[in-house]
This record gives C-alpha cells, sequence and structure tokens, in this order.
C-alpha cells in the first residue's frame, strides 16, 4: 500500500481511474477475442472436412459454430467500439501527438472489422441458400480478414512499445513520419505472430473443452468425439510451436526493452550470473521474498550463458521505470503464463503421443478433466501475457516518448469514475446476455439431438426449426435460416 502512494505522488488523479478502466475493458474484451480470431478457421475447416467427406455431423457442428460466431461477433463490435472510444476520451495527449504516426493501424483494424461483418453475414446467410461448394468458397476469406483485424491493433501496440518510423522537430512533435517503419517495428513481428498462435490455441482449447465436458457427462456419441478432436487437434499443434514463438519474443524484450525484462524477472541490478525467481515479491530496497531462486537461470535463459549481462530495474531512475509493486505484478503475470504454456504443453504432448501410437483419443478420464480446464487456462494465459505487455511498460505510455501521465485526460477524475462505473453496469449486461444466449443456443441444439434429429416440416416446432434441417437439403416451411 505504501508503494502504492509513492507512485501516486505528484500523478494527476485522472491516471488511476483512466487505468482502471481501459484495464477493465481490455481484460473483458480480450476473452471474446481468440474467437473473433481463430474461430473462423476452425469452423471452416469442419466444414471443409464435411464437404469432403460427406459427413453430414461436421456440417452440422460446422453451422452451429457459425452461429456461434456471429453471436461472438456481435457482442465483439460493442466491447470494441468502447475501446476505440476510450482512445481518444481517455488519452488525448497521445492520440493528440501521435495518432499520425502509429493511427494506421486502428484504420487497418476498421477495415478489417467491416470485411468480417459482411462475410460473416453472407456465410451464415449461405446455409441452405447458396450452392455448398460455392458458400464454402464465399466463406474462405474470412481467416484471413480476421487476421487483418489483429495486424492492426498489433501493429499499434507493438509501436507503442518500440516507437520508431518518425523524427522529432524542436518543439518535440514527430514529423517526417514514416508508415512502413512505424508498422514494422522491432517488435511487430514476434508480437503479432506469438498473439496470433495463442488465439489458434486459445480458441482450439475453449472449444474442444464444450466437447471434454459432454465426453465427462456420458455424451460419447460421434458428434462430440469430432467436435473435441478437430479444435483440440489445431490447439495441440500449435502448443509447441507457441514455446518457440514465446523464446522469441522474450529474448527480443531482452534486447530492445531491458528495462522491461528487468521487471519480468525481477532483476533489481544490472550483473552477470543472475538467477532466475519462480515466482517472489521484489520489495523497494531491491530484495526478493518467497518464490523459488535457482542460481544463474536467468542469465542462461537470456543469452545461453551465465555470464551474459542482464539489465536491472536501477539502470534508469526510478520515474522512467516500474514500481517494485508494478514489477512483482509482471513478474507474477509471466511466470502464470510460462506455467499455463507448460501444462497445456504436457497435455497436447499426452493426446499426440496417443493419437500417434493408437489412432484414437486418450481414454483416461483425466485427460479429459485437462483438456475441459485446458479452455480457461488458455483464457488466463492471454490475458497474463496482455498484463505483462501492458504493465511492464509502465510509466510509458509511448516507450521512452511519453509517458502514461502525460497522455491522460483533464477530466475530472470523479466522473471517470462514474463513467467506470456506468461500463461495469453495460458489460455486466452485455456479457449476461451473450451467456444467455449461447446457453438458449446449446439447449435448443440438445433438444434436437435428443428428438432424433430431421423431421417433417409439419412435426417440428417453429422453435427448433433451424437446427433440425440438413444444412445443404430442402428448407423446411417457415424456416429462418
Amino acid at each position: 500500500m505504501h508503494t502504492t502512494l509513492t507512485w501516486l505522488t505528484g500523478v494527476p488523479p485522472q491516471v488511476l481511474p483512466a487505468r482502471s478502466m481501459m484495464a477493465f475493458t481490455l481484460v473483458t474484451h480480450i476473452i471474446l477475442v481468440p474467437l473473433g480470431v481463430a474461430l473462423p478457421l476452425i469452423t471452416l475447416i469442419m466444414h471443409g472436412y464435411g464437404l469432403r467427406r460427406g459427413d453430414a455431423t461436421a456440417l452440422l457442428l460446422a453451422r452451429r459454430w457459425s452461429a456461434v460466431m456471429a453471436v461472438q461477433f456481435a457482442i465483439g463490435v460493442v466491447t470494441g467500439t468502447v475501446l476505440s472510444f476510450e482512445f481518444g476520451l481517455l488519452w488525448p495527449g497521445m492520440m493528440g501527438r501521435w495518432g499520425d504516426v502509429f493511427g494506421l493501424g486502428f484504420g487497418v483494424e476498421g477495415w478489417g472489422f467491416f470485411l468480417e461483418a459482411v462475410l460473416i453475414a453472407v456465410y451464415l446467410y449461405g446455409w441452405r441458400r447458396l450452392p455448398a461448394r460455392t458458400h464454402f468458397l464465399v466463406a474462405l476469406p474470412l481467416p484471413f480478414v480476421a487476421l487483418l483485424g489483429a495486424f492492426g491493433i498489433l501493429a499499434a501496440n507493438s509501436w507503442m512499445n518500440t516507437p520508431r518510423g518518425f523524427s522529432l522537430d524542436a518543439a518535440g512533435n514527430p514529423v517526417d513520419v514514416d508508415v512502413r517503419r512505424a508498422i514494422f517495428t522491432p517488435m511487430f513481428g514476434p508480437e503479432y505472430w506469438h498473439f496470433v498462435v495463442a488465439m489458434f490455441i486459445t480458441a482450439g482449447y475453449v472449444t474442444a473443452g464444450v466437447y471434454a465436458t459432454g465426453w465427462l457427462r456420458g455424451r460419447r456419441d460421434r458428434y462430440h468425439r469430432l467436435g473435441f478432436t478437430v479444435p483440440f487437434t489445431l490447439a495441440a499443434v500449435c502448443t509447441p510451436v507457441q514455446f518457440v514463438l514465446g523464446d522469441s519474443i522474450a529474448r527480443q524484450v531482452f534486447h530492445k526493452q531491458p528495462v522491461k525484462f528487468a521487471a519480468m524477472e525481477i532483476v533489481w541490478r544490472t550483473d552477470t550470473h543472475m538467477p532466475e525467481y519462480l515466482f517472489g515479491r521484489l520489495h523497494p530496497d531491491g530484495t526478493v521474498s518467497g518464490g523459488i531462486r535457482i542460481p544463474q537461470l536467468d542469465s542462461i535463459l537470456a543469452g545461453f550463458r551465465p555470464d551474459t549481462r542482464v539489465t536491472g530495474l536501477t539502470s534508469v531512475p526510478a520515474g522512467d521505470r516500474p514500481t517494485p509493486t508494478q514489477a512483482t505484478i509482471v513478474h507474477w503475470t509471466f511466470d502464470i503464463m510460462v506455467g499455463i504454456g507448460s501444462l497445456l504443453l504436457l497435455l497436447a504432448l499426452w493426446y499426440g503421443v496417443v493419437w500417434l501410437r493408437r489412432r484414437r483419443l486418450p481414454a483416461s478420464p483425466w485427460f479429459f478433466r485437462g483438456a475441459a480446464c485446458a479452455g480457461v487456462a488458455s483464457v488466463v494465459a492471454v490475458e497474463c501475457g496482455w498484463i505483462t505487455t501492458e504493465v511492464g511498460r509502465q510509466p510509458w505510455i509511448v516507450y521512452q516518448n511519453m509517458r502514461v501521465a502525460e497522455a491522460v485526460t483533464a477530466t475530472r477524475a470523479g466522473s471517470l469514475w462514474i463513467m467506470f462505473g456506468l461500463i461495469v453496469v453495460v458489460y455486466v449486461f452485455v456479457f449476461g446476455s451473450f451467456l444467455a444466449v449461447l446457453l438458449k443456443m446449446r439447449s435448443r441444439w440438445r433438444l434436437a439431438d435428443e428428438n432424433g434429429g430431421p423431421r417433417p416440416p409439419h412435426e417440428t416446432p417453429e422453435s427448433e426449426m433451424p437446427e433440425t434441417d440438413t444444412p445443404y437439403g430442402p428448407r423446411s416451411t417457415g424456416s429462418r435460416l
């Protein structure tokens, strides 16, 4: 508490509510992002499999996932729009001064958003209204458009971490903007691919977790087996790839943002033969309490040698680095992210070994318990990754060019707290509605499955029509989709 009060001394009172509001909207919005980025690909993989094999179960799964994709996109519109407004309303200093440099990333994200909306609408509408091959081909651009939106956001964020592509005039304002260099910064490649693969992993495990839960409850039909296998396989293949990408981005942070790396590893003074701490708490005097200390490992991980010199937090003035409390937060979130990733890797290896040796799913209930938890765990890992990225950059909003305190709005702190409260209320309603819709869809689909599939139109209740029709068969009278 004392550290927090010390940090707030001399900082505008608007900073705390503005940062709290931005943090809340980011951590809630990012729950939806994996489905927005990766679910189109998962759905099309299932769709293509169904068309190639003439598999009605696969087509039914693809159709239902497309409905979830559309609902998720609609909710994401709300949370994403709030974030867009917050950049201008909460951080006018940054947008006014630097918007011309990195604003193109938000423009690209906007184009990706509108294209994705159109393609999702066409794809959803096309079931039973377009020929099967045409319907599939029309949807093929969807995964690429989803990646385009991620490209824009990650370009802007990576620029905030490693800003370049401009010169400063005598007044300190950016001039001579080079858009290409501003987009493709040193952190862009590692950050973008690390993020994209994380989205594939998370969406795969979240989707598979639904069917793993059904499997544990005794629903062991082909529908649940196929619904589990396709997304879990994608996530399992991406998991070891993510370890390589994670190592790459950590090394880029070590070289390009050494003070952030020091916060991630709670390194107080620059030195060689630095130990690695698993968790632990950094104190204002530089001591570390708790956690597990592994001698020399931090230097070895950073440069493959124990004599690698690791930059410490005290290499810069106190006002230019995260506080001990912030460094501890960053260190914990980084360790949690790596820990979850390690557990997911073990789960993926378990799946891969059994599949390669026996060509079937693991039989152990513990595997499916792990798979059911993997979706939630991967979401937590994504949240921790964003906290590491954003808190580790403090006190800079534009690394080494503008502090958070310089960018914040002049609106009274009390008004910001009221706005924050309203946003919390709105988000509770929005996410509650999202959950209610998903549960309603699940109930209708389960009822349709229990009733044995398609029935003649005159025997089918209106509320069950969309789910019980064959995806490419004749449309039933009164069908709405």
